[in-house]
């Protein structure tokens, strides 16, 4: 018999059972669940159209899902950088960016663990989805953000109903504080509870029901903290644990080189201090799970790649004349294929998926600015 599903720390092994709610182990470790079995094209729930479609390969949830449609992306075919590309759409999610996917998962699985109130430390696609999904599971959301936060970034999740608390201080003073206050309120932080993991890993699963029960032959992610490389290492590692895949697929890691330490990690570069970025989304000087993440792009022979502010912008531009229009956040992905394809680490004529992950309509000031327009 299986042993039962537990919080896992994967640097020491150590466990915890998953019927008493944690985001960190005893020493504030990040974690990670045990391994879950996968499954076979015959289990997805083909009746429901969201990423719940895959709820065999879930942790087991006691009652209903918090769900508003997320997952279920389009997969657009598109010549870029002078070759055919599959454009996974990830900013066509309820709130508008792929965080719901991991949103919906954590939050429903903490509800049923008898969670009502959180604390999430985020000013941008990841408050606005914890907000969100804790309005439409009636659950209290707080989110901490950097007092020097644009009061536009955070009315999507004001609008939700959150409660934003500004913390003076840059991003790692929010964090900072986030942490302290995890004593009084549980800690749903999308960079460090594991269940959040359990959802982006459906990107995964979605890419290969997409591609006819296949894998790609190369995923590119936008990386900041990590959670699409973590989610497709862990997704992909099932699909083949269960026998539905052959090979893993390579991952690609995409940052902005003005704030790139997992790139410059895996390409042996010395740290280098960050700087502002188009990119913002991804501008983590410090992500929690560095390690694993260098562990998956090693695993499956994938890699990193920097790229600079007018290689960002050049793909929003050409994307947004495709009709594709994401924040240039998202954008650095498609920069990053282009340059892959021209170093010749990738083929033409491979499978190749580009991971969009936030609408445009998050990002209209820096899209003027790159446009020349004012607003």
């Amino acid at each position: 018999m299986p042993e039962p599903l537990a919080y896992l720390d994967p640097r020491t092994g150590r466990s915890w059972p998953l019927d008493a709610p944690r985001w960190c182990g005893d020493d504030r470790q990040p974690l990670l669940l045990t391994e879950l079995p996968g499954l076979a094209p015959e289990q997805i729930d083909r009746g429901t159209r969201s990423l719940w479609r895959y709820r065999a390969a879930l942790p087991p949830l006691a009652g209903e899902p918090i769900t508003m449609g997320e997952g279920c992306t389009p997969l657009l075919t598109r010549s870029f950088g002078g070759a055919e590309v599959r454009l996974k759409c990830e900013w066509l999610m309820p709130t508008g960016s792929f965080k719901d996917r991991g949103a919906s998962v954590m939050l429903s699985l903490l509800r049923a663990q008898g969670v009502t109130s959180v604390l999430e430390d985020s000013s941008g696609n990841g408050g606005a989805a914890i907000a969100a999904y804790a309005a439409a599971g009636g659950m209290r959301a707080r989110i901490m953000v950097p007092a020097s936060t644009s009061p536009a970034k955070t009315v999507q999740s004001r609008a939700a109903g959150a409660e934003i608390e500004l913390v003076p201080g840059t991003r790692q003073d929010c964090a900072d504080a986030a942490l302290r206050e995890a004593a009084s309120i549980f800690y749903a932080s999308h960079n460090w509870h594991p269940f959040f993991l359990q959802g982006t890993k459906t990107l995964a699963y979605e890419l290969w029901e997409d591609l006819a029960f296949r894998a790609p032959d190369n995923v590119i992610v936008p990386c900041g903290a990590g959670s699409n490389v973590l989610g497709c290492g862990i997704g992909f590692n099932e699909l083949m644990a269960a026998g539905q895949i052959e090979r893993l697929p390579r991952i690609f890691a995409a940052q902005p080189a003005r704030c790139a330490p997992i790139a410059r990690e895996f390409l042996g570069l010395d740290p280098a201090a960050p700087q502002p970025t188009i990119a913002e989304g991804t501008a983590i000087a410090q992500p929690l799970r560095l390690r694993e993440c260098l562990g998956v792009l090693r695993q499956t022979r994938g890699g990193a790649v920097m790229l600079s502010e007018a290689e960002i912008g050049e793909a929003t531009r050409d994307l947004a004349r495709s009709g594709v229009y994401v924040e240039p956040t998202s954008a650095q992905a498609a920069a990053a294929f282009a340059k892959l394809l021209r170093a010749g680490t990738i083929s033409a004529g491979e499978t190749t998926v580009v991971v969009l992950t936030g609408s445009g309509l998050k990002a209209t000031p820096r899209i003027a600015e790159l446009l020349g327009i004012a607003v």
